[in-house]
């Protein structure tokens, strides 16, 4: 067997250990299946084998399913009776066999055990979990657009109650040991030397290998007539509306699956379960989730787009140039991942400003006990305010984060490298201007690069790699460690305007003031971008970016391009709200909100009569649509045009740059869920009645035609320089 190994002792004990000799961690495969089935049968045949304990022999227990492997088959992969088929096998012949063969397992949990681990410790008959705060235990697959397809729903809802395993379920929480004992979904806990032994010594006394649900008699929570039942199946469903918009399958399957078993014999509630997985690993919401949240960003987070014939790199000394918002976050991340911190700005007061938005963050820190005060004082320490250009000496990456204006970045550009090492890289900060135009002030346009950071920097995990025309595949190796020392998620793109994700997002948020403009209601629009998922509608989200923020871009753009240059569909409604109304935004009072002291924000009653609403309203999901297919439509064209080199970045740089809807996968994985064949149906529509931007190009055309999908022809995985 290669996942797991099988002894037996003199007092007929056998000891699983899972231990799956290729992987680091233990995870439910179709080999593992196989190898426990085997497992399970020798134990049951064997009539001097007394009882199991399982136990595993790496760090951790046992996670959930490989997600790669699961990503292979979901969202089309299997049929409904396959995929059936696929989550009866463990759940049947695997744990209900084991449950049920006549001798006890007991589960020696010694480290995490979560998903189908967590599943195959709710299969034994008794639970010991090591005393160690990193040992969680949980169902977690709802964060995956699944549910637990191995028994797991049925058996937590019957040893620890349906509302608390509504509730484990729904939120997909990890539980530590002592809280796991509480709820009841572990029997003991004890420390690591003694968790064998104590295993040992359940299965040598008096050990039970009948459930209580397998007891002649057993009866259930009775349905409908218990309170407690009535009470979860009257508020989730809403609840769950509400926080999900019903774009995620997964919960109220969830729901159905605890309900019904509270109704059906245990089999059959198996039965059920198996079926509502079926539906949901068929379903593409679980394929994108997997493939976007999980296994794709994971790989970039590991650097999949790194240059592989380039040693890595370390940075010790870092500049920071500009200690504003941004610059005063990269300095704060850059600090707490151990790297020393020049923070440079114009004034000592400036800098030492900029300084203080750590001491803030790390004070909340401590305050919670996130942070000791000595490791606190520790990170501030690597944080040196400077106004002098020559404490630079010595950095191997400098971060530039001042004003967006060429000209001030040519400045401090060439300040900086006259006192940096040779070998030091330069990157840019800047979330608009193309990073082949700002390298032209730089000596060593090899060297120059753009690491675009999102605000705020401590909690917004994305940075957008640009490279420039010159940039050297060194340079981005280079750059994509710094990252790496940061925890953070690159994507790398290629130089344009606006790169890809301001690019992107800019159409969003034009296309929700065009659409006030045609006089569609500003609720309407709100309610419609929160319904497809987004975090916040576009006129909110433009009062705290501020209006004046793409009108300057719109402006930068029109004085490099010229006539070139395309004003976005929103122009006028910006135009007027900056000018003629002179409502920029939250931070000049308010924009298309109003912002009263002591009450709630709410939308300005005066936009009515600045934006007549007509008298036909759309429906909500014509308006949803539009939000999400003008964003994909242009995200497809910064592929066409080489801006992406992978439909990887794209979908990652959209969920973590501006929340673009997780069930969706990103912009790319959204064509696909649509298909490509009905999107430009759709796509072509749109065009019609509102305008040449939701015009699908030639090349997306003929990729739908042919049926070609981004991810099955993606392009190479390292972006060119």
């Amino acid at each position: 067997m290669k996942t797991l190994r099988l002894d037996v002792d003199a007092d007929g004990i056998a000891l699983i250990t899972l231990d799956a000799a290729d992987k680091p961690m233990n995870v439910v495969s179709p080999q593992f299946i196989d190898d426990m089935i085997a497992a399970i049968e020798r134990v049951a045949g064997d009539a001097a084998i007394k009882g199991a304990i399982i136990t595993s022999g790496k760090p951790a227990f046992m996670a959930g399913a490989d997600l790669k492997y699961i990503l292979g088959i979901a969202g089309g992969g299997l049929t409904l009776k396959q995929a059936y088929a696929f989550s009866q096998k463990p759940s049947v012949q695997m744990h209900r066999r084991m449950e049920t063969c006549g001798k006890p397992f007991v589960a020696a949990i010694n480290g995490l055990a979560l998903g189908g681990g967590y599943e195959l410790a709710l299969a034994c008959h008794h639970r010991v979990i090591v005393d160690d705060p990193k040992a969680v235990v949980g169902l977690p697959e709802v964060t995956v657009g699944l549910l637990p397809g191995s028994g797991g729903t049925q058996r937590l809802a019957r040893m620890v109650g349906v509302e608390k395993a509504a509730a484990l379920l729904l939120d997909g929480r990890q539980v530590p040991p002592g809280e796991a004992l509480q709820l009841g979904m572990v029997d003991q806990v004890v420390p690591a030397a003694q968790l064998l032994s104590a295993a040992r010594e359940w299965l040598l006394k008096s050990p039970n290998a009948v459930r209580a649900w397998d007891v002649k008699g057993y009866r259930g929570s009775s349905g409908l007539l218990n309170p407690t039942i009535v009470k979860v199946m009257s508020e989730r469903p809403a609840q769950l509306a509400a926080s999900t918009r019903r774009n995620y399958p997964a919960p109220i399957a969830i729901l159905d699956c605890l309900f019904q078993g509270t109704l059906l014999p245990f089999d059959k509630a198996l039965q059920v379960e198996s079926k509502h997985f079926a539906r949901l690993l068929c379903d593409p919401v679980a394929r994108n989730l997997i493939r976007t949240s999980f296994v794709n960003r994971g790989e970039a987070t590991k650097l999949a787009r790194r240059p592989q014939d380039i040693a890595k790199s370390k940075v010790t000394r870092v500049g920071v140039l500009g200690a504003g918002m941004m610059g005063s976050g990269i300095a704060y991340v850059s600090a707490l991942a151990g790297i020393d911190v020049v923070l440079l700005d114009s004034t000592q007061e400036q800098a030492e400003k900029g300084k203080q938005y750590s001491v803030k963050l790390l004070a909340k820190a401590v305050e919670r006990g996130k942070q000791t005060k000595e490791a606190a004082d520790t990170i501030l320490a690597r944080i040196n305010p400077t106004t002098e250009y020559a404490a630079l000496a010595g950095c191997e990456l400098v971060v530039e984060a001042v004003f967006e204006d060429v000209a001030i970045k040519a400045e401090v550009t060439k300040h900086a490298e006259a006192m940096l090492p040779p070998s030091a890289i330069f990157a840019s900060n800047t979330s608009t201007l193309p990073i082949t135009k700002l390298a032209e002030a730089s000596s060593r346009p090899a060297q120059f690069i753009g690491l675009h950071f999102f605000s705020p920097v401590d909690r917004m995990p994305l940075v957008e790699v640009i490279m420039g025309k010159s940039t050297s595949q060194e340079t981005l190796a280079k750059s994509l460690d710094f990252i790496a020392q940061l925890r953070m998620t690159p994507i790398v793109v290629n130089d344009s305007r606006g790169f890809y994700t301001s690019r992107v997002f800019q159409t969003f948020i034009h296309e929700g003031m065009r659409m006030l403009e045609e006089g569609i209601e500003p609720a309407r629009i709100e309610n419609a971008a929160i319904a497809a998922g987004f975090p916040v509608g576009p006129l909110a989200l433009l009062d705290e970016v501020t209006i004046e923020l793409p009108w300057k871009i719109v402006q930068e753009a029109e004085a490099a391009l010229g006539a070139n240059y395309v004003r976005p569909c929103a122009y006028d409604v910006m135009r007027r709200m900056l000018y003629e109304i002179k409502r920029p935004g939250r931070r000049s009072g308010g924009g298309f909100y109003e912002y009263p002291a002591a009450a709630p924000k709410h939308l300005w009653p005066g936009l009515s009569a600045a934006f007549p609403p007509a008298r036909r309203q759309p429906e909500i999901d014509e308006v949803r649509d539009r939000l999400l297919y003008v964003q994909a439509i242009e995200t497809a064209r910064c592929l066409e045009e080489g801006v992406l080199t992978h439909p990887a970045d794209a979908d990652i740089g959209a969920l973590l740059g501006w929340g673009f809807p997780a069930w969706t996968g990103g912009p790319l994985s959204f064509i696909e869920t649509v298909g490509l064949e009905k999107f430009v149906e759709n796509a072509e529509r749109m065009a019609a009645k509102y305008g040449k931007r939701f015009a699908p190009s030639d090349w997306l055309r003929a990729r739908a035609e042919q049926g070609e999908n981004f991810y099955q022809a993606a392009v190479p995985r390292t972006a060119a320089a």
